[in-house]
């Protein structure tokens, strides 16, 4: 009776809690799936440095593209590719990249390189929020990949940045679907 009586004053406290919205960017809050994606093309920027060096890097890809008139070409939302974890490496050794997903047809020159993402499986959540939050996502998608017996797959991260024009979008809404390559265990 006594186990009975404390069952039902925990639900009576909790459930409540489970009307509430979610909060943006709350990591907790991201549904992960696994998903089995196709090679795609991308042409990007390639940096070694802070993930502050961001918008300088941007504003390379943007203007290499428009230099070389690939806009056209673009087939998908800008992405970002890291190739080490941040507090893996001193913040000037980060490998990354940032560019768009293009046409297999598209032949951008230096300073921007053409790639292939050739990743197939992945375990992806939706981030939510400012991208300096993402991290928390991130850590929501490892946790989850470790009790469902996934393993990361080697190859780099992968965030899509769903919004056209993240300077129209309040931070709090920004939206980032977030690629870990895996397999399973």
């Amino acid at each position: 009776m006594e186990r009975t009586l404390s069952v039902l004053l925990v639900l009576a406290l909790v459930a409540p809690l489970a009307a509430l919205p979610p909060v943006p960017g709350a990591a907790p809050q991201a549904a992960v799936t696994v998903k089995d994606v196709e090679p795609f093309p991308y042409c990007a920027i390639v940096h070694k440095g802070p993930f502050t060096d961001i918008a300088a890097v941007i504003g390379q890809l943007i203007g290499a593209m428009q230099t070389q008139g690939l806009f056209p070409q673009i087939r998908g939302p800008m992405v970002g590719v890291y190739h080490e974890p941040p507090g893996k490496v001193a913040a000037q050794e980060l490998n990354w990249e940032v560019g768009f997903i293009i046409t297999a047809q598209a032949a951008p020159q230096p300073p921007l390189v053409k790639k292939t993402w050739e990743h197939r499986t992945v375990a992806a959540a939706l981030h939510v929020g400012p991208y300096d939050k993402a991290v928390e996502t991130i850590k929501v998608i490892l946790d989850w990949m470790t009790v469902n017996g996934y393993e990361v797959a080697s190859g780099p991260l992968l965030e899509r940045y769903l919004d056209m024009n993240p300077a129209a979008v309040k931070p709090e809404e920004l939206r980032t679907e977030i690629w870990v390559p895996c397999r399973k265990k």
